[in-house]
């Protein structure tokens, strides 16, 4: 098979590490990708955000199966083209993406086919919102309602800050995602990530994670896209992997397909989870990150075959084989993120360091710039490995961290601490 995979980030640079060791994949091409990828895939420079660019890519090269990583191109509707054009895609439709790219819509799924959520509201104006907060007081939580780039939410536990969160959004700091602002009810509990398969029809649930979203140990300081994780989420046990399955997930599977917007590619399940019962805190409609790093190098190569029984239809034959393993993963971010970093610090150290099935460092925002490898971004590298336990998972994980070469970035040290 000839595969495209849409994006250029450490979620991406996992997926095509994983494809690339089925047999079944014959040429591999990512776009835009970034230096780490290099010697998985064949990079394209390529508008991922304009169907017809990647329509025109996929005639060019015989393109059978297109995999797409970020929700930037599935917002807008490049799945949609691909499919009208006659292409296997794994991803959602435009209109099932809203899952995604609007906190409203996917309250008012959650109400329709009552998922258990927060309590919330929805605001089109500064003033009725801050006027909801001081009714209803702090904590309370402050989103902006479409895709922020993983910003744009506030966990506020003062009233201040959440009226300051609603003045930020309709101050114009999250563009048209800001435009109308989602308030909702505090939940308290331990938050994790359930990932299902979906193919309009039946479900696959291909695992659990955790991450960290804070930038500073202990997990303090402000929200990032996140800074380590781990799977499988002990947090997450059978029974409530089952209930979430029973009331949340085939629910809103279900009120989609009754929409006439089916749902097809990943559901990503944020869930709080409290005295053993869990709510949806949201959904997002592609593969986490980091999160995507651990589940694949727990899945390997059979990643594709899920993939592919997802886009043709055939999840209710397929089954996942799990090993009794865990993986865990350490983001190394450029000094100063998630605020102002610099750019273009050089990074060493990587090429002396393993590549194979127990560890990896995986690539997120780098370049080579005259030979050598230098950070293009704020979340820069992945340091993966995986044991038999989380604590060899962790040794690994952190011998490849320690061994990188870069004065710019930085790195928490504790990543799985709830769980160890």
């Amino acid at each position: 098979m000839n595969i495209l995979i849409l994006g250029g980030g450490g979620r991406e640079h996992a997926l095509a590490w994983a494809i690339r060791q089925n047999p079944k994949c014959d040429r591999l091409f990512v776009a835009p990708g970034n230096a780490g990828m290099e010697s998985v895939a064949r990079l394209v420079d390529l508008d991922i955000l304009s169907g017809p660019d990647v329509i025109a890519f996929c005639e060019e090269n015989a393109i059978d199966l297109a995999v797409i990583g970020p929700e930037a191109p599935l917002a807008a509707g490049v799945a949609d083209d691909l499919r009208a054009a006659g292409f296997l895609v794994f991803g959602p439709s435009k209109a099932a993406a809203m899952l995604e790219a609007s906190k409203s819509f996917t309250k008012a799924v959650c109400d329709a086919c009552g998922a258990p959520t927060a309590a919330w509201a929805r605001f089109d104006a500064a003033g009725p919102a801050r006027d909801y907060i001081r009714d209803k007081g702090a904590p309370i939580v402050v989103k902006a309602d479409g895709l922020a780039a993983g910003k744009g939410v506030t966990v506020a536990m003062t009233e201040a800050e959440a009226l300051a969160a609603v003045d930020e959004a309709f101050g114009g700091a999250f563009g048209a995602a800001g435009a109308e602002v989602v308030i909702e009810e505090f939940m308290e509990g331990e938050e994790a990530s359930f990932f299902v398969l979906c193919d309009g029809t039946d479900c696959l649930p291909i695992g659990t994670a955790q991450d960290h979203k804070r930038v500073g140990e202990g997990d303090t300081g402000p929200n990032t896209g996140g800074m380590g994780a781990y799977s499988p989420a002990p947090v997450l046990t059978q029974a409530i992997q089952d209930d979430v399955m029973a009331r949340i997930v085939r629910p809103t599977v279900a009120e989609m397909a009754r929409r006439g917007t089916p749902f097809q590619g990943v559901l990503y399940a944020g869930l709080m989870i409290r005295d053993g019962q869990a709510r949806l805190v949201e959904y997002n409609v592609r593969f986490g990150d980091p999160e995507c790093q651990v589940l694949m190098m727990r899945l390997g190569a059979q990643a594709l075959d899920l993939i592919l029984a997802c886009a043709e239809g055939r999840l209710a034959e397929t089954a996942v084989t799990w090993a009794d393993d865990h993986a865990l993963t350490v983001v190394l971010a450029a000094k100063g993120y998630p605020g102002a970093y610099e750019k273009g610090t050089e990074i060493g150290g990587l090429d002396a360091l393993p590549r194979d099935s127990s560890q990896m460092v995986f690539h997120a925002g780098t370049a080579l710039k005259d030979g050598a490898l230098v950070a293009t971004g704020g979340r820069v590298l992945a340091a993966t490995g995986r044991g038999a336990t989380l604590a060899e998972a962790h040794a690994r994980a952190y011998a490849l961290a320690d061994a990188i070469d870069w004065p710019g970035g930085f790195y928490r040290r504790d990543i799985g601490w709830r769980a160890l």
